[in-house]
């Protein structure tokens, strides 16, 4: 293998991709549509909350005021009959959107209560008024029990258990940690892993096809073997994902504490004003208590326990080893077709196992060292998905070198396949190669 063909090979290709245009519009588009994703929801939120108007037909007189109005709800008593209302329609003067109609004591029925709308009614509605009624009638039946003290009896009862997570350092230590934060990591790791593969994979076989096709490999496999050629190309387009990746983070970020400092200064301030706009919109108007703030605190320490420099390097080494191991079959892919609609014959079974890897990692995250997660992290084909979700749960060395160990050496041997299929499949043109045909290709010396 000639280093220095591979590098002219990878320096060729790369220029080539940098510079085209869809690069560029890609790297300025995609972080303008996840910014954009994220805080156009705020943006409308803080500008604009649409008013529900209720009208409250309270047959009993006991229910009426206990609705308050929210920049969300405005609750408007009435003694209009039901027909009044319903003859108003949906465009009606008085703005209402729904009639409230409580026709009995709702302690001796709790079916005496209907919701009217002169349109789909949104579910925040309803749920609103159950939260304002419900407690409210609980305590009623409480009080009309008549047992003294039954209230505070029933208040002291419940009993909530926050059970704090911590695991032993190997010197012993106590670390906090949390399932459900070493699952987040683990799912963003797997997607990230499944996106690049996917993405840039499919950038391999779509290049050596659009060469193959303009007859540019007759040229390039007179002077460069076609292993150099085919490694070239998949290192080389592996880090123009990387290139862009980079390019997307920094670019977001910029975005990101650009559109801070316009809105509230901070991304502290944005997150308070997505908080309040919720609590305007349940009705409950409540901020943050002090088992949220020790939930907050708990998230943190369990964030402490992680140790980053260890998934990091873990994370870039399966990174590498799965872009590789599948850009490799992507490239056979292309040199053994001659178009596009050719492809799916052979393009299926790969991405079957791509999407085999991806739902056993999600499947391997309650149970990360179950059977079906341990043997998924040792198979070369789904570990580089299925490791990204263990890897937060402290997998055992001997695992972890076990898997790099079958993954490289898996990539060496399904390359050597693939530059077998390679060096024959980007000179054919026109015919769809059969299974038999491509065992043929292999075995040619």
């Amino acid at each position: 293998m000639s280093k220095s063909k591979i590098a002219i090979v990878i320096g060729r290709e790369y220029a080539t991709r940098v510079h085209k245009k869809s690069f560029f519009v890609m790297t300025i588009l995609m972080p303008i549509l996840f910014v954009a994703f994220l805080t156009v929801p705020i943006i409308i939120g803080k500008t604009s909350v649409s008013e529900t108007k209720i009208a409250v037909l309270d047959a009993t007189g006991l229910y009426a005021n206990l609705f308050e109005n929210t920049k969300a709800y405005t609750f408007v008593p009435t003694q209009q009959s039901l027909e009044e209302l319903k003859a108003l329609g949906k465009d009606n003067e008085e703005g209402y959107a729904a009639v409230l109609e409580i026709r009995s004591d709702l302690l001796q029925d709790p079916t005496a209560i209907t919701l009217y709308g002169y349109k789909q009614i949104p579910p925040g509605v309803a749920e609103h008024i159950n939260d304002v009624l419900s407690p409210y009638l609980s305590q009623k039946k409480l009080e009309a029990s008549e047992v003294e003290g039954i209230t505070e009896i029933v208040a002291n009862s419940k009993v909530e258990i926050n059970v704090p997570t911590f695991k032993w350092a190997a010197d012993g230590e106590e670390e906090r940690s949390s399932g459900n934060i070493a699952s987040i990591i683990g799912m963003i790791l797997a997607g990230v892993s499944f996106f690049f593969i996917t993405t840039f994979g499919s950038l391999v076989m779509g290049s050596v096809l659009e060469e193959k096709k303009n007859r540019i490999m007759e040229v390039m496999v007179s002077s460069v073997r076609p292993f150099d050629m085919m490694m070239g190309k998949i290192i080389a387009l592996g880090l123009v994902g990387i290139t862009q990746i980079v390019l997307w983070v920094a670019l977001t970020g910029i975005l990101l504490t650009a559109f801070s400092s316009l809105m509230a200064g901070n991304l502290q301030s944005i997150a308070s004003l997505a908080s309040m706009q919720q609590s305007d919109m349940t009705g409950l108007g409540a901020g943050l208590n002090p088992d949220s703030f020790s939930e907050i605190q708990m998230g943190i320490g369990a964030l402490m326990g992680i140790n980053f420099g260890e998934l990091l390097l873990m994370f870039l080494l399966y990174f590498v080893g799965g872009y590789l191991l599948y850009a490799s079959l992507f490239a056979a892919v292309g040199a053994a077709i001659s178009s596009e609609e050719d492809s799916n014959q052979f393009i299926t079974p790969v991405m079957l196992l791509l999407m085999f890897a991806f739902y056993a990692g999600f499947g391997s995250m309650r149970n990360p060292d179950g059977p079906l997660a341990l043997w998924c992290s040792l198979i070369p084909f789904t570990s580089p998905i299925v490791m990204m979700i263990r890897l937060p749960y402290d997998v055992p060395v001997w695992q972890q070198i076990l898997s790099l160990v079958i993954l490289f050496a898996t990539f060496g041997g399904i390359t050597w396949l693939s530059a077998k299929i390679y060096r024959v499949g980007i000179l054919m043109y026109g015919k769809k190669p059969s299974w038999r045909e491509l065992r043929r290709w292999i075995r040619y010396k």
